[in-house]
């Protein structure tokens, strides 16, 4: 996967989720932490250096805090001094939804699980090889299974 890509899925449509999970605001209140739904369900974003997994190196799975979909992992995770996770890559095409975020005056591609549409975090173009990307995740949006 490479930028061109992120940018083809955000203007032309994203891959078919693997599943699909919905629920309704209540139902995810009473799965999630206040900070957890906040971010996830309302496109929040935790400061940076305060998440959970921002230093962390344990190896396993990064699934989705919502739905539980394996979502990146952690060979793929680097340091990226942005004080939040940051990954190169996922670990399948179909499990990111890529967004237009044009939102406090910069346009930048969001990503949200794409099985429960929880708000991840954004990607940029500025990652190491070998996909030259960088998603960069709120801790609060994923666990480390």
């Amino acid at each position: 996967m490479k930028w061109l890509d992120v940018l083809h899925y955000a203007s032309k449509g994203n891959a078919t989720p693997p599943r699909r999970v919905e629920k309704t605001d209540a139902e995810w209140r009473a799965l999630l932490t206040e900070e957890e739904f906040y971010i996830t369900r309302k496109k929040g974003t935790e400061r940076a250096f305060t998440g959970e997994y921002c230093e962390a190196h344990e190896p396993g799975l990064y699934a989705c805090r919502c739905c539980g979909t394996p979502l990146f992992d952690s060979r793929t995770k680097f340091e990226s001094g942005t004080g939040w996770p940051s990954f190169t890559v996922p670990v399948e095409p179909n499990v990111i939804k890529y967004t237009k975020d044009n939102s406090y005056g910069m346009t930048r591609i969001e990503v949200e699980c794409n099985v429960c549409d929880g708000h991840l975090g954004h990607v940029f173009p500025d990652g190491p090889p070998p996909t030259g990307l960088r998603f960069c995740i709120n801790s609060a949006s994923v666990k480390l299974v």
